[in-house]
């Protein structure tokens, strides 16, 4: 075979690959040009360089078929515009893959216009508050009293022998708090048994200053109807009963109870949300407006409020750049001394211990909410609960939904707070009493546009929003901490 005749074929294959970069109809027509062509060599001529040819000529249709399956070929030429702007393509078909290649960024994605808001958990403390109402208080300082329950038991200090002649009639027995008797109260001594069966019952006939005079009322000596007192121990407990008179009597021991008076700091929780007049008027893809500003704003002022709600320092600071006052809220984790602390909240005995500690020896509500962090949340929802204490209901209340612990000693609330995650407590929580919890509001809640165009201050809109306030426990005794021995 002469060279003209390779030429030619070479030019045919040139050809056929110019028809593949103007439509894909003309690859199935090149290639079966490229094949009667190799045929026509090969009945005629079985040399080397036609074997040659062949091989090659079978490469370029392979290389032409994938360029194909690619859609049309992506071999294709572009032409500037006469002042450098934009590209012209040459020979082939505008494609949506050959825009992407020329000019990306043409082709918009699908952009979904519901924005997805990521809320952090529920603020359930500022939330039970808000429900409650809020007292306006005409000062920053709040002053609030509150009284507890009288203490219904004592101890005794020192040990009472009475020796191998036991004394019958009145007795010194010394305490450790007197003033919580008075005369003419019983005293039940729940460890100590009496002769006339029963536990010891005891008689208060007066109350010095570190003892009472008591005398037995059913615990008599040996072959006698005269009462003596047995021995007691140190540290025996007395449970106080109600008073007996006799029947001349009108008067008794006083009784009086006065409030204990306590104070709290509102403070001037605050958040600003500005907008710039171009940024209001600018096209966007979604609709995030300034009301949705204004609503993230206010999720995360309200997680702030939660945190000093809940752990905040009760104190006064001045700030040297301002060099003015400011006053810091006091949380309610420092407002009660009831502390609950576990190790393990692994069976059922151990729950129905923290129920009996939240509602017992408080005079409180027989329902009330536990909020916790992940931790403890998880150890609580592990437990297997049996048809005495049923943890599987649900009820919403206060705009939450809660789950219910029910036990024989009350019914507890149960929410996940990740505020004592942030804190880091995830092993804690609090048991919250919402009958004696109280929100003073001195600024309440709300919001005030801000003119800073007129003002000359900058081209934007804004608002800020403010709130004045604090919580305090009218009842300490009735909530209790909840924290992880660890």
């Amino acid at each position: 075979m002469n060279t003209n005749k390779i030429f030619n074929i070479l030019q045919k294959a040139t050809r056929i690959s110019d028809a593949v970069t103007v439509a894909s109809k003309a690859v199935a027509k090149a290639v079966k040009a490229v094949i009667k062509s190799v045929k026509k060599i090969l009945s005629k001529n079985k040399k080397p360089l036609t074997m040659l040819l062949l091989v090659t000529t079978g490469i370029a249709v392979g290389m032409l078929l994938d360029g194909a399956s690619d859609g049309v070929a992506m071999a294709f030429a572009t032409v500037a515009g006469v002042t450098g702007k934009g590209e012209h393509v040459v020979d082939a078909p505008l494609t949506t893959k050959l825009a992407e290649t020329v000019s990306p960024g043409l082709l918009r994605n699908e952009i979904d216009d519901r924005i997805v808001k990521i809320r952090p958990m529920s603020t359930p403390l500022d939330q039970i508050s808000r429900y409650g109402g809020a007292r306006l208080c005409g000062s920053m300082k709040v002053d609030y009293y509150s009284v507890d329950t009288r203490p219904g038991e004592d101890e005794v200090k020192e040990a009472y022998d009475p020796g191998r002649t036991p004394v019958t009639g009145v007795i010194e027995l010394k305490v450790k708090t007197p003033a919580v008797f008075e005369p003419s109260t019983t005293l039940l001594v729940p460890s100590v048994k009496a002769s006339k069966g029963g536990s010891l019952v005891l008689y208060v006939v007066s109350r010095e200053t570190d003892s009472i005079k008591v005398m037995a009322v059913n615990n008599f000596a040996d072959g006698s109807d005269d009462t003596v007192v047995p021995a007691l121990p140190a540290a025996t407990k007395l449970v106080r009963m109600g008073r007996a008179a006799a029947e001349l009597d009108v008067m008794t021991a006083q009784f009086e109870a006065l409030p204990k008076k306590e104070t709290n700091f509102c403070q001037i929780f605050k958040a600003q949300v500005e907008q710039s007049t171009f940024m209001k008027i600018a096209n966007k893809e979604v609709g995030w407006t300034f009301s949705d500003q204004e609503e993230a704003a206010i999720i995360d002022m309200r997680m702030g409020m939660e945190k000093n709600f809940l752990f905040g320092h009760k104190t006064t600071i001045t700030d040297p750049g301002k060099n003015q006052e400011i006053l810091l809220t006091g949380g309610i984790w420092n407002q009660t001394d009831n502390t609950f602390e576990y190790d393990q909240l692994n069976s059922e005995a151990s729950l129905i211990e923290l129920c009996k500690r939240a509602f017992t020896n408080n005079a409180g509500s027989s329902r009330k909410v536990l909020i916790g962090g992940t931790g403890l949340i998880e150890q609580l929802h592990k437990i297997e609960h049996s048809r005495f204490l049923s943890a599987d209901q649900t009820t919403t209340k206060w705009g939450l939904d809660f789950t219910e612990i029910h036990s024989k000693f009350g019914t507890l609330y149960v929410l996940l707070s990740e505020v004592f995650d942030q804190c880091g407590m995830p092993d804690g929580g609090m048991v919250i009493d919402p009958e004696y919890i109280t929100k003073y509001s001195h600024v309440p809640f709300r919001t005030e546009r801000l003119n800073l165009r007129s003002a000359g201050v900058r081209n934007t809109d804004a608002i800020v929003i403010t709130e004045a306030s604090c919580l305090v426990l009218r009842y300490p005794g009735s909530h209790m901490r909840i924290v992880h021995k660890s």
